[in-house]
Formats: C-alpha cells, structure tokens, sequence
C-alpha cells in the first residue's frame, strides 16, 4: 500500500506565508524611511529661509506667551551627566523605541500593527511635505534664543557644526518634531494596544521627549504642537483597529441583512414534540413549531462571547421547555 503525503503540510505553508509577510513588511517600512530621509535634503541648501523662518517662529511663540526654550535648557545645564543624558536619549532612543514597538504589535497586535504603520506613513509623510515648503533652523542656531548647542559642547550629537557639511542629516528640518510625534504615536499605540491599569503611564516617553528635544535645543516648542496637530488629523483619517470584543460577527448565508434566521426544529421522533395549540383553542401561531436564532447568535459565531452565552442559553432552555410540555 502507498501512501502520499504532502512535504510540510498546511504548518509549512502557513510558516512560508508568514516569512513572506513579514518580508514584505520589512522592506515596505525600510522603504518609506528611506525615501523620507532622501526627501528631507532636498531643501538643506535653504540657509537664508530657514533663519527667516526661525525668526517667525520665534516671534510667534512670543506672541503666544509660550515659555522661552530655555527654561528647560536651563533645568538640563545644572548637571553635566543629566545634559549628556538628555543627548545620548535625543541620539539613541528615538528611533529604536519606534522600531521595537512596530516589531512588539506586529508579533502581539496584528490589527494595531497594521492600524500605527498606517497612521506612522501619514504622519511621516504630512512632516516631509512641511520640511520641504517650510525650512526652519532649529534653536540651537538661532542667535535670538541665547541657547546652548548641547550636542556639540556635551556630546554626543547626531548632527555636524556645520549644517552645509552634514550630508546624513537635514539641520533646517526642525518642523514638526518627529521626534516627538513618534513618541506621541507610540504611547497611543500602546494604550490602544493593552489593557494594563498603568497603561497611561506610556505618555511619561512622549513627555520625557519633549523636555530633550526642547532642552536640547533642537526643536521649539511649536515643533511639537504642529507634530501633535498632524498626528491628531492621521489619526482621524486612519480608521481604528478592530477589536475581538467589538468585531462584528459574521452573518450567515441567506440573511445579509442581519435578521435572525429560522432553523428548522427536529422531527417529532427525534426527541422534540410539536408545540401544541395554546389553551382557550386558540392556535399556536405559524412556524411555532420552528426555533430562531437570535440575531447575535449566529452561523460560525464564538460561542464564548458575552452575548453569544446568554442567549445560547436562552435557545436551550427554550428548547427543553417545549420539549416537556
């Protein structure tokens, strides 16, 4: 006798499809970081606009009464370990924090991964179109602001002395502050994402955030409130992720209006007798004889459900009452 099996089965193919997501993914998200950092210096050589810029800001901020930048600088400045703390977060955490919170809801959140890349794509691409019509020299540049380049005099830095030698990176792209707005997006993503108590104590790194970048020197307070502005219109735009508790069920075939749907009882032989007339000889009514599925309860439904249980219930005991009559 000669058997034939199929190398790996259903497991290897579902294993396969996953690299292949997960593939895919990768090299889409490699993707669109890679195009806005090529976008971002297309407008390094806009010295003169971006000062202009600056001082429009600045005035800005004055007119608004927001507090100088250098309150926090100030607060950062009266210990060396907490100033070079603060840079080495600006250098360092940004951008792995991000990655390890992608990595973290692809694996744990499906729906919330796909929901945050969404909403993280048109949050980043909102910024490279601002970077590019609205150059702006951050503070630290800035002789009106009287602040410390912190990254050059305490290190480290992410960026060069000088902005015309700094190929990597683009100097006058200071709004928004996707620093900030990076951060903002993951602390919603993880209250979102989880059902924790302490959950809310994830906005301590979007706030944490705020405080280096702006006591650093390297974005004004308006950078962050533009960054927090974009953020809220992404996430209008971006529909939010199912959740199991809320996902719709699915409606069987033959009731695409969500009505219930009849099921036909058994035979009378098979342990269910037909509902008699009601008393006072007045008829039962037509299709007594049949039992409805409530309108939650239906075809391929989880019976685990908080509903899904109750009125399950319902059905049975329904059932075995006509069954004794």
């Amino acid at each position: 006798m000669t058997s034939h099996t199929t190398p790996g089965g259903p497991r290897a193919a579902r294993k396969k499809d996953e690299r292949r997501r997960l593939i895919r993914e990768l090299l889409l998200v490699a993707g669109l970081f890679a195009v806005y950092k090529a976008g971002r210096t297309l407008s390094t050589g806009r010295t003169g606009e971006a000062f202009r810029n600056a001082d429009r800001v600045w005035d800005a901020e004055r007119a608004l009464h927001l507090p100088g930048e250098g309150v926090v600088q100030r607060l950062l400045l009266h210990s060396d370990a907490v100033v070079h703390t603060a840079n080495t977060y600006y250098a360092a955490v940004h951008f792995p924090a991000t990655v390890l919170f992608l990595i973290w809801l692809y694996l744990r959140r499906p729906a919330h991964y796909l929901w945050t890349r969404r909403v993280l794509a048109l949050l980043t691409g909102a910024a490279l179109v601002l970077h590019l019509t609205f150059p702006l020299a951050p503070p630290r540049m800035l002789a009106a602001a009287h602040l410390v380049d912190t990254g050059q005099v305490y290190g480290p830095s992410v960026y060069r002395a000088a902005p015309a030698a700094d190929t990597m990176a683009n100097q006058f792209a200071a709004m928004p502050s996707l620093h900030f707005g990076w951060a903002l997006m993951l602390a919603v993503g993880m209250i979102a994402a989880t059902s924790s108590r302490l959950r809310a104590l994830w906005l301590l790194h979007p706030l944490l955030t705020l405080l280096v970048v702006v006591g650093t020197a390297n974005h004004y307070w308006l950078d962050a409130l533009v960054a927090t502005a974009l953020l809220g219109a992404a996430l209008l735009l971006v529909p939010w992720p199912a959740t199991e508790p809320g996902a719709p069920l699915p409606v069987p075939d033959g009731a695409p209006d969500g009505r219930a749907v009849p099921v036909a009882a058994p035979a009378p032989g098979a342990g269910v007798a037909p509902a008699p007339a009601r008393a006072g000889n007045v008829p039962a009514p037509a299709g007594a004889d049949r039992a409805f599925v409530p309108p939650r309860v239906r075809a391929g439904a989880a019976p685990g459900g908080p509903h899904g249980v109750a009125e399950a219930a319902v059905v049975a005991v329904s059932g075995a009452r006509r069954a004794g009559r």
